[in-house]
């Protein structure tokens, strides 16, 4: 009874020492690291650089590596890294800004990376604990040192069918080294939302898309040195454009690009005084009267392929007669005519013309002839 007792004690104390270890009876267990309070790494930086100046911009942390909201000013600091080398410090003296504060900062390069051939430069930021320690360099933002290109001087416009053309002053050296960038900002006032409305009805469910008011088109190797072209101009538009030489250099895959100065700007109104482009392919093919008809001519062209199209003319002519307009009054739409008002034994010259939806008509096709059988 007793041996039963004490098996019975010892299994109490087993357990209760089971909870003592799993509970640790008050003890301490192993201790914890400090927090090192670092704030958060910076992962929007860009940088742009203006003439001799680069600008950084950035968002700073709102939080620690501790998920907590951090308080008061975090100090920065900031490095450029030239080609493959180091990081180097760019400032001295102290930068910081609140938690979550839109931050910038913007150097003036050292003469010595403002001249010469391009170059890249990598610039990082780190937001620093009290105690001077970072979570790590934020992302890198590229720049270009070196000489600006030079400016484009004497840019002037040409407007034509197929968009606007555009020659400067040509550089040979600098435009073998450089690329053009054309800025376009639309004068023209927006469409008020009843006219918008209309337009889109007119032009089918989806309707022209809304062109931006500013837009950058980078012209790669000109094909001719000063000169370029735009074609995705819109006629019943007004522009303004600008014009400027841009280095570029591939770094890790990335584009990074060191521009030159703006031009003077011109002006340019798009408007659309140009005829369709004159049909081709015009055939005759005549038929001889019948008992049920009359003779007949049947003329036949390739399709003219403009947006705005509005139809065709037809005209004949006999001998050395004037050219006589014998379709409707208004374009015709179809590449094909039928001419029933003809004679057996005659011979007729046609010529045919494309007519755009403002009325301009094309010169005439190159002319064919055909002579109506006797029987």
């Amino acid at each position: 009874m007793r041996a039963k007792e004490r098996c019975g004690g010892n299994a109490v104390l087993l357990a209760f020492a089971a909870v003592i270890a799993l509970t640790g009876c008050g003890t301490p267990g192993a201790p914890l690291p400090p927090s090192l309070k670092l704030p958060d790494r910076v992962t929007n930086l860009a940088a742009v650089r203006t003439g001799n100046e680069v600008t950084l911009t950035w968002t700073m942390p709102r939080k620690n590596t501790d998920k907590l909201l951090i308080k008061g000013n975090i100090a920065v600091r900031v490095c450029r890294k030239e080609g493959s080398g180091v990081c180097d410090a760019v400032l001295s003296g102290p930068l910081s800004f609140a938690p979550n504060a839109k931050a910038t900062f913007t150097e003036t390069l050292p003469a010595a990376l403002a001249t010469d051939s391009p170059q890249p430069l990598t610039y990082f930021v780190e937001p620093l604990s009290p105690h001077g320690r970072s979570a790590g360099l934020s992302n890198a933002a590229r720049v270009l040192a070196g000489e600006a290109p030079a400016p484009v001087a004497g840019l002037s416009a040409q407007l034509r069918k197929d968009g606007v053309v555009f020659t400067w002053n040509p550089d040979t050296s600098a435009d073998q080294a450089t690329n053009i960038r054309l800025h376009r900002k639309l004068l023209t006032a927006p469409s008020p939302a009843g006219a918008a409305a209309k337009s889109s009805t007119q032009q089918g469910i989806l309707g022209p898309a809304k062109e931006p008011l500013e837009q950058s088109l980078l012209v790669d190797s000109p094909a001719q040195p000063g000169r370029a072209i735009d074609k995705t101009i819109r006629f019943g538009q007004t522009y303004e454009y600008r014009a400027q030489r841009v280095a570029r250099v591939t770094v890790d895959g990335q584009a990074v690009e060191l521009a030159g100065p703006l031009s003077e700007p011109i002006r340019v109104e798009a408007i659309d005084t140009f005829p369709p482009a004159v049909p081709t392919g015009v055939a005759a093919v005549a038929t001889a009267a019948d008992s049920a008809t009359g003779p007949s001519i049947d003329l036949s062209w390739l399709p003219v392929s403009e947006a705005d199209l509005a139809g065709y003319a037809v005209y004949r002519r006999e001998g050395i007669e004037e050219w006589k307009r014998i379709s409707p009054p208004q374009p015709f739409i179809g590449p094909a005519f039928h001419d029933a008002q003809v004679q057996p034994g005659h011979i007729y010259h046609y010529a045919v013309t494309a007519i755009d939806q403002l009325g301009h008509e094309s010169a005439r096709s190159v002319e064919t002839e055909e002579t109506v059988p006797n029987q």
